[in-house]
């Protein structure tokens, strides 16, 4: 009778198998002593939740120059929560920005307006229930005119520092919660970076409003100015979004007709001076001309000899 060969297929497999078995076991205990060996890097700072919902609304009316469009733009790439818009017609009332406000979903406006080409002026409002400033601006630079050694992060979060005449009288305390809420970036905010580098400052001079902003330098804390830098002269403050009740008015303010007013009766008066000085001297010479007759030098008689001649060729 022919004996049957026994089939080793099957044990073969099985040895593979298992082999294949303590190889994934011997795998997996190297991988958890080297995951316990690991150190856990923690999540970052922007995993954070964004619940200060801020927006400026960042525009200019028409016939604004070159020198405000750049201020426009560098105010933009310095506050990541802003938007922009079109330039607004003069014709149009101030009460439409609140509208606009509302469609960009914005609920801060910084709206610059520009009169008889030379003068600028800033609303800065709480939209749409207010209150809102309406500021004279003075000695803009920005930043490609300045050319400081200064720079920080784009899109950085800034710190405020205030001058401490804001907390002393109430209209600067106003102030200061809506520069507050308009300049600060928002925590966690999407285009943000989670770094501070750079300081906004607010600081009160011969009633004025002076911005600057500068860099921290980390390795002595030092501050070094990056621009830009402007003046803001308050006007008035009302209660409402772009009117209202007046809740303070500036009594130094001087607009600017009637500085130009004061600086051209100056120059006329300085004309007229100087007139009147030029007819005083003209008046003095002709004085010194004009002699008394007891003071007039004696006449010569006039000498005969003409006579002598005529007579004889008679």
């Amino acid at each position: 009778m022919p004996t049957k060969r026994k089939r080793r297929g099957n044990s073969a497999a099985e040895k593979k198998a298992k082999q294949a078995r303590l190889m994934l076991e011997e795998g997996l205990d190297a991988i958890d002593s080297t995951a316990q060996q690991e150190i856990v890097v923690p999540a970052p700072v922007s995993m954070g939740k964004w619940k200060n919902k801020e927006r400026v609304l960042i525009f200019s009316s028409r016939g604004v120059n070159f020198r405000t469009r750049h201020l426009m733009n560098d105010l933009r790439t310095m506050m990541p929560h802003s938007k922009a818009d079109t330039k607004m017609d003069r014709k149009d009332k101030l009460f439409v920005i609140n509208e606009v406000c509302e469609i960009k979903n914005c609920n801060k406006c910084l709206y610059f307006e520009a009169k008889k080409k030379q003068d600028l002026y800033m609303w800065m409002s709480n939209s749409p229930h207010g209150p809102s400033v309406k500021f004279l601006v003075q000695n803009i630079h920005t930043l490609a005119e300045l050319k400081m050694t200064g720079n920080c992060l784009k899109g950085s979060r800034p710190l405020l520092s205030f001058d401490p005449k804001f907390d002393k009288e109430p209209h600067l305390a106003l102030l200061k919660e809506l520069f507050t809420q308009t300049f600060a970036t928002p925590h966690y905010h999407p285009k943000s970076q989670p770094f501070v580098d750079h300081v906004f400052t607010f600081s009160i001079a011969d009633n004025r409003i002076w911005f600057r902003n500068y860099q921290i330098i980390e390795e002595d804390g030092s501050l070094v100015e990056i621009g830009p830098r402007f003046v803001l002269n308050i006007i008035k403050i009302f209660q409402g979004s772009f009117g209202g009740p007046t809740l303070f008015e500036n009594p130094h303010f001087q607009s600017p007709n009637m500085h130009r007013r004061e600086l051209r009766q100056a120059s006329t008066a300085k004309l007229r001076e100087k007139q009147m000085l030029k007819e005083i001297q003209k008046m003095k010479r002709f004085e010194n001309k004009e002699v008394e007759p007891s003071q007039e030098p004696h006449k010569r008689k006039p000498k005969p000899f003409k006579r002598r001649r005529m007579q004889m060729r008679s």
